[in-house]
């Protein structure tokens, strides 16, 4: 049986640990839901039952749409804890920091590694005396940074979504080595960055077919609990739909292929758009979308978030010296971006809230 838990008790690690030991599948949820979101996760737990085999019960981020319950095996994630440990490097009697939602499959898995044995989970604290890593997203890192790292804060493992090369300088800066990686809720770890770029996480391979990712892995969870997902499979290789190439064996994503913009005779990938946004002065994070329009398709728009409420004033200015014509954004909202649980941008909420007038427009 899957047993939802409320992921804000200070005694989770144990309660989840009681779950386990009783050979149920612990759930964890997020006491700031909606309730209709929480009936409904609840509802899908319910209705998974037992399944055979199954020892954690995850959700996906929510980033593209309505999140998802991920069902994995135990191996799925313990094969990786090897692994992890040397890229903390947190040693003995080492915490791990994880500011981001116990609800999150980011933080589930370090709760799942100290269960058997990885570094004690520190939930939303990062000042702790004996955390020595963190395990969050740049989000989160960004607001460690801003609230001043704490001394003894060594390792930052970071994935959920991009983390910009200025933001790992940064860190660096304050004394913290940073380890990136790319995954997601239903392959687990895929590739990891050391700071040379992504490379194929120890165990996975990649494949790159007509530029869409696939991964051979034995971290690929068993499928979802009475939904579809993006998750595919060929044998004994996976995808979820991710566009990527490889050249001279670094990963390189390109965003999923159903986010692609048609405008005009040009197709904008939005990952790429977004990269050299969050280049620009004062944009601190940045979500590229098309806007439908008659005759070209779509117009590429941005909808970005400034550091401190003002955009550079010749944003238009930078961007076209960065960008080809048909990547350059031609409508421009600016706001703070909704986020996910896990700190991801909430892509599906942000170009809502632009479409339907929510936040406000930028003449550049």
């Amino acid at each position: 049986m899957i047993i939802p838990l409320d992921g804000d008790a200070s005694d989770l690690l144990e309660r989840v640990r009681a779950v386990r030991a009783a050979g149920d599948v612990p759930l964890v949820g997020d006491s700031r839901w909606p309730h209709a979101q929480r009936d409904a996760v609840f509802a899908a737990a319910e209705r998974a039952g037992s399944p055979e085999g199954i020892a954690w019960a995850t959700l996906t981020s929510g980033s593209s749409g309505r999140p998802r319950l991920v069902l994995r095996t135990g191996s799925s994630w313990e094969d990786s804890f090897a692994t992890i440990v040397e890229l903390l490097d947190a040693g003995p009697p080492g915490a791990i920091a994880l500011p981001v939602p116990p609800s999150s499959s980011l933080t589930l898995f370090s709760i799942a590694h100290a269960l058997a044995g990885g570094p004690r989970p520190v939930l939303g604290a990062v000042g702790d005396a004996g955390v020595a890593c963190l395990h969050g997203t740049p989000q989160t890192l960004r607001a460690v940074l801003d609230a001043g790292a704490p001394p003894q804060l060594r390792t930052a493992l970071v994935g959920g979504s991009h983390l910009d090369a200025g933001l790992r300088e940064r860190a660096e800066a304050a004394g913290i080595r940073v380890v990136s990686y790319y995954g997601a809720a239903e392959l687990s770890f895929v590739a990891v960055d050391r700071g040379d770029g992504l490379r194929a996480f120890p165990g996975v391979e990649l494949d790159v077919r007509d530029g869409e990712l696939w991964v051979r892995s034995p971290f690929v969870a068993h499928g979802y609990a009475g939904a579809e997902g993006p998750l595919r499979r060929d044998g004994e290789w996976a995808t979820v739909g991710d566009r990527a190439e490889l050249v001279d064996g670094r990963l390189r994503l390109r965003g999923r292929a159903d986010d692609a913009i048609l405008s005009a005779s040009a197709t904008i990938v939005p990952e790429e758009v977004e990269e050299a946004l969050r280049t620009v002065p004062g944009v601190r994070d940045a979500i590229v979308f098309g806007l439908p329009r008659d005759r070209v398709g779509a117009l590429v728009a941005a909808f970005v978030e400034l550091d401190d409420g003002d955009p550079a004033a010749d944003l238009r200015e930078i961007v076209a010296t960065r960008l080809a014509p048909a990547h350059r954004p031609r409508q421009w909202f600016a706001g703070e971006l909704p986020r996910t649980a896990s700190g991801k941008p909430a892509r599906a909420e942000a170009v809502r809230r632009a479409v339907d007038g929510e936040v406000a427009r930028l003449a550049v």
